[in-house]
């Protein structure tokens, strides 16, 4: 527990504190967060005002988000909220923390809409709602839906798409059952960020996110850990319109066996890599004859 500090000093130790489990750039990253969310003092303020001293209950509340982050509990789940796309999320641990990756698949949706007069956009396993409420932020024309297995997870992304003053249609819908197929119509762009690490790379994964993120969201069966990719080029039979697009993230390990799903079915795939030259992304085409 912090003692009656000032600014500079409680923002010094905190920084001390968190570089315990992280490394001090993201310890200061995580410190500015915490003090503008909880107290309303930004990066310049800590400057400005670095000699005044923070009350008690202020420090409290500080404290408190300490201690979750001490426990590797992820700083966008502590402050119920993330950026994306520069728009505000609410999250919880019934959601994915939205990553920078899946902006880039966001935003090559988003350049093949606006150059495209049929916009009717599917996102599968929506989470948050940060996919589909971006692209419909940024084309307004765009007719959006969207569709997850979990209610708990779609009230919060019917949520964010309040906030983020923003129409989207949710629909509870569970991808791998095939007899669902037929609820949905046809679409234009088809994007989805699934489920796609296999459960025997849970180790390799950062402590923060196995123990905190939703696993539903994240692994799927080493026995087929394509299963989702199989599920979306089967429901791309039926319900992706002609001449129109499919949008996914992907294992970067596994990007040429996703691809090669697609591929059996005559469709034109690009592999895209992300920021940090992973193959992270696949760009799916097919032209048919109506």
């Amino acid at each position: 527990m912090f003692a009656k500090m000032t600014i500079k000093a409680v923002f010094k130790q905190y920084i001390k504190d968190l570089e315990q489990i992280y490394p001090t750039g993201e310890a200061v990253a995580i410190a500015y967060i915490i003090f503008e969310y909880f107290i309303a003092c930004t990066k310049t303020d800590i400057v400005s005002r670095e000699g005044e001293t923070i009350n008690t209950a202020d420090l409290n509340m500080l404290n408190n988000a300490l201690q979750k982050l001490l426990k590797q509990e992820p700083v966008q789940y502590v402050v119920g909220e993330a950026w994306f796309y520069n728009l505000k999320f609410k999250v919880t641990n019934a959601v994915l923390i939205p990553r920078p990756e899946t902006e880039e698949l966001v935003l090559e949706v988003i350049h093949c809409l606006k150059n495209s007069k049929d916009k009717k956009v599917l996102d599968i396993g929506t989470g948050s709602g940060c996919i589909p409420i971006s692209i419909k932020k940024n084309v307004p024309t765009a007719n959006v839906f969207a569709i997850d297995i979990s209610e708990t997870t779609l009230e919060i992304a019917r949520s964010n798409a309040i906030n983020n003053m923003t129409s989207v249609t949710f629909q509870k819908i569970n991808i791998l059952d095939e007899v669902l197929f037929a609820s949905l119509p046809s679409f234009d762009v088809i994007v989805s960020n699934p489920p796609y690490i296999p459960e025997n790379e849970k180790q390799l994964l950062a402590e923060n996110v196995t123990k905190y993120e939703p696993h539903l969201a994240l692994f799927v069966p080493n026995q087929d850990p394509l299963i989702f990719y199989k599920k979306i080029a089967h429901f791309a039979k039926t319900n992706l319109n002609v001449n129109g697009r499919i949008f996914l993230e992907v294992h970067e390990d596994l990007a040429q066996d996703t691809a090669s799903i697609f591929k059996t079915e005559n469709y034109e795939v690009t592999i895209k890599k992300d920021m940090q030259g992973k193959d992270r992304m696949l760009i799916i085409y097919h032209c048919q004859t109506p």
